[in-house]
């Protein structure tokens, strides 16, 4: 008699699932887990209270650290970006819009982009601090926005991100 593969590989999954329950069964009989009364071994944990403090969790600004930035760096941490950004002078639009000169450029006025909502009632510019603040949290900046970036929490991070995007100029804006 004949099988074909697809017979000989479903008769294989088959006694091998068979195997598996059978075992798995057979193990059950062999031995048999009782619960204990009490903890073989007690763990003691000291219970500390948080301290209580009325002041918020201090961000490190990156306007301070903007001179010292290096732009290889910026190049380099702004990969995590280039999934949706495109960089070039004249570039296409991505999932996000092109952010070639976009340092001091106005918010949502890429052409061709269909910002959210959130972003087209912002208003203003892109300067360095509004830049920090995005990159920092793009959901805290602009609550409701589109872009699913968690942001960068490091503050030389942002500083060399944005010192790389100021760059991407024919004649980048005064530092800070």
């Amino acid at each position: 008699m004949k099988f074909s593969t697809f017979e000989k590989v479903g008769f294989g999954l088959l006694v091998a699932a068979w195997v598996v329950w059978g075992s798995h069964q057979i193990s059950g009989f062999l031995v048999h887990a009782t619960e204990l009364e009490k903890p073989a071994y007690a763990v003691e944990v000291a219970v500390v209270a948080p301290a209580k403090s009325n002041t918020p969790a201090v961000v490190e600004n990156a306007i301070t650290l903007l001179a010292s930035a290096s732009l290889d760096k910026g190049a380099k941490v702004f990969k995590k970006c280039k999934s949706c950004h495109t960089v070039n002078k004249g570039g296409k639009n991505g999932v996000g819009p092109n952010l070639w000169n976009v340092v001091g450029k106005a918010k949502a006025s890429v052409d061709g982009y269909a910002y959210s909502g959130v972003l087209q009632g912002l208003g203003g510019e892109w300067s360095y601090e509004n830049l920090d603040s995005f990159l920092l949290s793009p959901k805290g900046y602009a609550k409701g926005t589109k872009m699913s970036f968690a942001g960068l929490k490091k503050a030389g991070d942002r500083a060399a991100v944005i010192a790389y995007l100021r760059s991407l100029s024919d004649s980048p804006k005064p530092l800070p």
